[in-house]
């Protein structure tokens, strides 16, 4: 390789070559193998080299090189390929078979060479391929597009390379011109799984362990049902785990017990298997598709927690994936068509019938010598341990929390302490006390505001009544264990109640605000809190009736109060955290960031809601201000905040007045996006009362500049241009103008519609400096999407062009979904007059089905839309302005935007107009 050759830096995207067989090709051609492989290295030189790609090593039958360009090295592979399978070779069998493999990385070069781990995983997907075959890691089809004319990427699955510990998605080149049908991919896990790994020994079980898995060849929907802490879960994965090799596209275990909402199962299963969620495309349809022609297994564990809509997911999957079965966990059935239902029966306390222990004293007996390192039972205390089995009703979680215990009492002690510890339960059984669980304790699973009550059914009382029974029993266990904690470690126990979902360790640390590690050991160790490993680290998280059991401990203890304002504080610690960067200054606000936050956040605002500070839920909320209405959930929103004034006017708690207007503000803007404009009219009112109360003035040019929304929702033009101007004179007289950027949006987008573009030009191009400065604003890029629409109505296609692009690139890449719908509506409108009517009439269907699926009003743009439509209609015809309209309804926001992001620059070129003919900007009256 010559020193000289330019090598790229930042996204490489690396490709590995070899002949597949080289070594017996070599002995089968003789002294003709050299020609070919001179011949074979020719066409690659020609085809890859040739095509931008810095040429690395070349040694034996093998190349290495490096392109700046996804997509370029993807069509250098294609035409390799094809070039390679158009070769006169001299006989058939001389014809060498090449494999591809490509991954693309950040890397940058030093002295020539590469020294990076992306160039070794880039290796190990060549080393996955087959002969003849390209293979391309997820990195690399990401940003692959636009792919070459009938080229597509074919998704095989996950696969673990050879010396990686993650999964990696691997995709097939799939073109005219190259085979399509190999083998599986030469990777170190022929059949990928991700069934949970056992640290301890599978006891007993030998009948049922045969009987479920005839029961699992035969049908394709088996159903274990049992009591809480039966063993349903460690059963189903011991027979999965010995049934792997059977399903050659995976077995895939899925815990349900982390959902805490019934339309997160789909997304669940969906994160299980790899598959992104495609914007404004249900989720199911994602994963039919994926499932349809795959031979899998599904181990859906714990479906009480959602029986519906596991329910729903398994007909649908059932439904659309003739190789799929679904093993599941559950304590009642689902009632589907062709399910069996197979009762896990508890284990055997009773010797066998050779004489031998029972499953569940042979179970005791070699947990109790894991928990004395490895010493076996005195044969002295034999008798107290089937003693102990017995009144534990053979139940496999409360014998290993049994055998924890023994590490510091005899099996005698042990057997004495079961009367104090089990009593009040056994008499109390008869009538059960209510459960904190169902006495809707903030923590609990019901941590989002339900939008559409679903009455109760039949099916849902029974859940309820088994939740008690399988509540009473785990509470007698974890009581028994809770008793032998440290005070520590107890403490632990009932702070981590507070939170919805899994934690991590800073997490629990900012909890106890000491070093959690000692206590979350012993929780690990006793089975009272699951570890879970991740490749980011551990995460920890408690079961439902272990952590409805702290919840009331917490109560009990008088911590409540202290331990929910500590996660409150570490909800409002994480919603500052996500505006800043690793240096602690501010960024550019990403609402994906606040995406993951979601189910803490809103377990949060129900503390403060209920029984917390209404003060602290409305800084929460404001937090979450425009991920409400990006995520089209300005509804949700809107309660939230009701339920704090509620708050407020329960317990009388002084709320300053520019806190007020704050929530005020945001009250009405999330009103305006929800389609209520009485109200959005009403708290903005409220909000300048209150803002001129505080007397802060930046406070009130924010306040202010959201004026004009309720009037352009009421179609008031004339009176809200009034109202801007009025608000940014004042904003510059009072040296705040940065905060009345919402007014200088709202004054252009007016001077938009009446045609007075350029003074709504240089308006928004003042305002420039004033968003850049502005974190929270400047990812959605207003600026720029003024001005393109600008451009737009001046017929200037180059600018429009750009500063669209920009913009929509922004917005998609911080998150700004509903604020995106605009911009692909606009690129739309610059299509249509560009001549690409068929796109722009994709583009209009792709962002008016994103729009609907936020349920977000159209706004002011509203009408321009429906009237640019109504001429692209009459250009295209309606046959083929309908099937290009309903063709991009069916893409997501992230598809839509990649077509957006697609179209071609305008024409620059000496002959060709920059300006077409001025279309008619939106109506130019002045009045409302």
């Amino acid at each position: 390789m010559s020193l000289r050759i330019h090598l790229p830096s930042g996204w490489v995207t690396f490709v590995f070559t070899d002949i597949e067989g080289s070594t017996r090709l070599a002995q089968l051609l003789g002294p003709g193998y050299r020609p070919v492989l001179r011949e074979h290295r020719r066409l690659l030189r020609d085809t890859l080299a040739g095509t931008g790609g810095a040429e690395l090593l070349t040694e034996g039958d093998s190349f290495f090189l490096a392109f700046g360009d996804a997509a370029a090295a993807v069509g250098a592979c294609l035409t390799a390929q094809r070039a390679l399978a158009g070769h006169d070779w001299p006989t058939p069998e001389a014809a060498p078979r090449v494999r591809m493999g490509l991954h693309t990385g950040y890397a940058e070069p030093r002295d020539g060479e590469y020294a990076s781990p992306e160039v070794h995983r880039a290796a190990r997907v060549a080393a996955a391929a087959h002969g003849g075959q390209v293979l391309c890691s997820a990195a690399t089809a990401r940003r692959a597009e636009p792919l070459p004319d009938g080229a597509s990427l074919l998704d095989l699955g996950l696969y673990r390379l050879r010396g990686f510990d993650d999964r990696e998605r691997l995709f097939q080149l799939v073109a005219p011109g190259l085979e399509r049908t190999f083998p599986r991919p030469r990777t170190a896990d022929a059949v990928p799984h991700n069934l949970p790994t056992q640290v301890t020994s599978f006891v007993g079980r030998e009948a049922e362990r045969a009987e479920l898995g005839r029961l699992i060849e035969t049908y394709r929907l088996v159903t274990v049902l049992g009591a809480g802490g039966a063993g349903k879960t460690r059963l189903a994965v011991e027979l999965a785990s010995g049934i792997v090799e059977a399903y050659p596209d995976g077995v895939w275990f899925v815990d349900i017990a982390a959902v805490t909402d019934p339309g997160l199962v789909a997304f669940e299963i969906a994160a299980v298997l790899g598959l992104r969620p495609e914007p404004g495309r249900p989720i199911m349809d994602t994963l039919v598709e994926y499932a349809a022609a795959r031979r899998m297994l599904v181990v859906l564990d714990t479906c009480d927690a959602q029986p519906a809509a596991s329910a729903e997911v398994i007909s649908r999957l059932l439904a659309g994936g003739r190789g799929v079965r679904v093993l599941a966990t559950s304590r009642e059935s689902f009632g589907l068509p062709g399910e069996v239902v197979w009762r896990i029966p508890r284990l055997s306390v009773e010797p066998g019938p050779d004489g031998g222990e029972s499953d569940a004293v042979a179970l005791l007996f070699d947990r109790t010598a894991a928990a004395r390192g490895g010493r076996p039972p005195d044969p002295t205390e034999q008798a107290d341990l089937r003693r102990v089995v017995r009144r534990l009703d053979g139940l496999p979680l409360a014998i290993e929390l049994a055998a924890a215990r023994l590490r510091v009492l005899s099996a005698g002690q042990l057997a004495e302490r079961l009367d104090d510890m089990l009593g009040t339960l056994d008499a109390g059984r008869a009538e059960p006390e209510p459960l904190p669980v169902e006495a809707g304790w903030p923590g609990d699973q019901q941590d989002s505001v339900d939008l559409v009550a679903a009455p109760p059914t039949p099916a849902s009382r029974t859940g309820q009544r088994s939740a008690k029974e399988r509540h009473l029993t785990m509470q007698a266990t974890v009581t028994w264990s809770y008793r032998t904690l440290g005070a520590r470690s107890a403490r632990l126990l009932r702070w981590l109640a507070v939170f919805a979902g899994p934690v991590d360790l800073p997490t629990v640390h900012w909890l106890l605000d000491d070093d959690p590690l000692d206590p979350l050991s012993v929780l690990v160790d006793k089975s009272m809190v699951l570890a879970e490993p991740h490749a980011s680290g551990s995460t920890y998280r408690m079961l439902d009736p272990i952590r409805a059991y702290a919840a009331r401990r917490l109560i009990e203890a008088g911590e409540e109060r202290a331990a929910r304002e500590r996660h409150v504080a570490w909800s409002r610690h994480a919603l500052e955290r996500a505006h800043l960067g690793a240096d602690g200054r501010p960024v550019t606000l990403s609402l994906y960031a606040l995406d993951p936050l979601a189910g803490e956040l809103r377990a949060a605002l129900r503390w403060c809601a209920t029984g917390g500070s209404a003060r602290s839920g409305l800084r929460l909320a404001g937090g979450l201000d425009q991920w409400w209405r990006e995520r089209g959930l300005a509804r949700e929103g809107r309660l939230w905040l009701f339920r704090l004034y509620g708050r407020i006017a329960e317990t009388g708690e002084a709320i300053p007045e520019a806190e007020l207007a704050a929530a005020y503000h945001m009250h009405s803007l999330h009103a305006g996006a929800d389609g209520v404009f009485a109200e959005e009219l009403r708290y903005s009112q409220r909000a300048e009362a209150a803002a001129r109360q505080a007397g802060d003035r930046g406070l009130l040019a924010r306040v202010l500049a959201g004026r004009a929304a309720p009037l352009v929702d009421m179609g008031q033009f004339a009176e809200a241009e009034r109202v801007c101007r009025e608000v940014i004179d004042w904003a510059y007289a009072q040296d705040v103008v940065s905060d009345a950027l919402l007014a200088i949006y709202n004054l252009a987008e007016l001077l938009w519609r009446r045609g007075a573009l350029d003074e709504a030009a240089e308006l928004v191009g003042a305002a420039r400096p004033v968003e850049a400065a502005r974190p929270v604003e400047r990812g959605r890029r207003s600026v720029d999407m003024l001005l393109g629409l600008v451009a737009l109505a001046r017929g200037d296609l180059v600018a429009a062009h750009e500063h669209l692009l920009v913009a929509l690139r922004s917005q998609m890449a911080h998150g700004y979904l509903g604020r995106a719908c605009d911009t692909v509506n606009a690129i739309a409108v610059r299509c249509a007059l560009g001549g690409e009517p068929v796109t722009a009439a994709r583009l209009f269907g792709a962002a008016q089905a994103t729009r609907a699926n936020l349920r977000a009003t159209p706004g002011i743009y509203g009408p321009y839309w429906v009237a640019r439509q109504v001429e692209l209609r009459r250009v295209l015809g309606d046959a083929a302005f309908d099937a290009a309209y309903g063709a991009g309804a069916e893409l997501g926001p992230e598809e839509a935007a990649a077509l957006a992001l697609g179209v071609e620059h305008p024409d620059l070129a000496a002959d060709s107009p920059r300006f077409t003919a001025p279309t008619p900007a939106p109506r130019r009256s002045s009045a409302g």
